[in-house]
């Protein structure tokens, strides 16, 4: 980090660390610095502003980007990777960070996903291949047809995501 400069209370130049994340109420009155990316981490933001985002445990190993599905493990969310060929695996969100099961997985409810590679702008459905996206909506009998969104280019697929309906 780069250190900020700041005037204190006696009017003397002193000098401080920008935090990137903030641990809570004990970093009150710290300054705030931009993260790798050039942002503010969600972490300083104020309740309800930022990413809809959830920390659940993976049941499977998840690759960033994938599509996921949140699903009742015996009254515990799990996450496991959304899948057109199984009914009862919707997207519900997506992930940007490679989790190994059964590791926590951070979980996008809406928002762009930028870890996807390979679209072609439009729309996009779930995949028979399982966490992935499609140009192309499943056709076979018992294939889950889901639009996740629309690709704005060949690595962002802004998620917005359709009611699924089972192919007969």
């Amino acid at each position: 980090m780069a250190d900020k400069y700041i005037y204190n209370n006696a009017g003397t130049l002193t000098e401080r660390e920008g935090l990137a994340s903030s641990a809570g109420a004990g970093d009150a009155g710290k300054i705030p610095a931009l993260d790798a990316a050039g942002r503010l981490d969600n972490s300083m933001m104020p309740v309800g502003i930022g990413a809809d985002t959830a920390a659940i445990a993976s049941s499977e190993n998840l690759a960033a980007g994938d599509f996921v599905n949140v699903w009742n493990d015996g009254g515990t969310a799990k996450v496991r990777k959304a899948d057109a060929t199984t009914a009862g695996k919707p997207a519900h969100g997506f992930v940007l960070s490679a989790v190994t099961s059964p590791s926590n997985a951070t979980v996008y409810f809406e928002g762009t996903n930028t870890e996807v590679t390979g679209l072609t702008p439009g729309d996009q459905f779930l995949s028979t291949t399982a966490g992935g996206a499609t140009a192309t909506a499943p056709s076979a009998s018992g294939n889950v047809v889901q639009k996740l969104g629309v690709a704005t280019s060949a690595t962002a697929l802004n998620f917005e995501p359709a009611q699924p309906i089972v192919l007969a």
